[in-house]
């Protein structure tokens, strides 16, 4: 089963629409001006790793000539790699909710520290 067309991500209180766009590797959905990409992507070895991803890009004054625009981008993503066998699914789930609830609790402070480079 596949992801639902199109996508919609919220990103700084402004929602997207990313309709799918064609991808050999998995799903991929990009907002009509470029600027917002998911990705979603498994791959199979000895490990199965899933990955999704979002890439953002945005035009902003350059910071040693502010008059002058440039091009800047990022991108977040959260992958999950499991053994072939011994972890169900849903124990998964568990792992990454308790990731997740670990980086949002207390008003987001955790993941405040991760992104200022604390550890």
């Amino acid at each position: 089963m596949s992801y639902s067309d199109p996508q919609s991500i919220t990103i700084g209180g402004v929602t997207s629409d990313l309709p799918r766009v064609f991808s050999p590797n998995g799903g991929a959905f990009v907002k009509a001006d470029q600027s917002v990409k998911l990705t979603v992507q498994h791959t199979n070895a000895k490990r199965t790793r899933r990955m999704i991803r979002v890439d953002s890009q945005k035009t902003a004054a350059d910071e040693l000539v502010p008059a002058v625009n440039k091009p800047y981008s990022m991108s977040a993503y959260l992958v999950v790699d499991v053994p072939p066998y011994g972890f169900t699914p849903t124990e998964a789930k568990a792992v990454v909710d308790g990731l997740i609830g670990n980086l949002t609790a207390s008003s987001e402070a955790n993941l405040i520290k991760f992104l200022g480079g604390e550890s």
